[in-house]
């Protein structure tokens, strides 16, 4: 089955161009022309977001932002050229990847096939693990703790997944953010240290143990 492609922007020519492209790859296109339209389509569940961030009334940021802790597929942003720290927001509320318009059609169509094939990789690799009082099904993207969901952004699954699917094995930051972000990310490894902050939180709700471990001047490890 075709993928789905969720195409956001207010500007009707560039969704008809991207939408051309896509479909003579083989691609299910569903188009939005702005932030609240986008959140309705999203019920089509989509493989992958196309999302513009310079929308009126709902820009891409506050879409990102509200969408990313109820799907877990990739978002890349498009976007006219903008500064680091704005990048860098972007990565912290959801974003996995940033291409600047105008772009070229062909390298747009080169990063959604990696996202797409990081995810199936992602799926085939899935399975449960048990730790203590926490349960990891990696297929649904799911952690429980004493039967109680721990609601976790994509990156923060993402974190988790590294660590616990290499027990004890010691990951510094830059390592982490490679292999979370990927190399183009345009953040550093302060993001690491706020996404596990916010982990070590939501867990801390519902147990004692302290699941990631800090190997002080090195970088984390999982304790399970």
């Amino acid at each position: 089955m075709s993928k789905k492609i969720l195409i956001v922007d207010d500007e009707p020519g560039i969704v008809a161009i991207i939408q051309s492209y896509f479909e003579m790859a083989g691609y299910q296109i569903i188009t939005a022309y702005n932030g609240n339209d986008a959140m309705k389509k999203l019920t089509q569940s989509p493989d992958i977001v196309l999302l513009d961030i310079n929308m009126p009334d709902m820009d891409g940021l506050i879409v990102c932002q509200n969408i990313r802790e109820h799907i877990t597929c990739p978002i890349l942003f498009l976007t006219a050229r903008i500064e680091t720290a704005d990048k860098i927001k972007g990565f912290f509320i959801g974003a996995d990847d940033y291409i600047e318009k105008p772009f070229d059609l062909d390298e747009l169509g080169a990063r959604v096939a990696a996202h797409l094939r990081r995810e199936n990789r992602k799926q085939k690799q899935s399975f449960l693990r048990f730790f203590n009082d926490m349960v990891i099904d990696y297929t649904k993207r799911e952690i429980m703790i004493n039967q109680n969901q721990i609601n976790l952004s994509k990156k923060e699954f993402d974190i988790v997944e590294l660590l616990s699917t290499h027990t004890g094995q010691v990951f510094d930051r830059e390592r982490i953010y490679e292999r979370v972000w990927g190399l183009e990310g345009d953040g550093n490894s302060n993001t690491i240290m706020e996404h596990i902050r916010k982990v070590r939180n939501k867990f801390a709700e519902y147990t004692l143990h302290n699941y990631i471990e800090t190997v002080w001047g090195v970088g984390y490890k999982w304790n399970g």
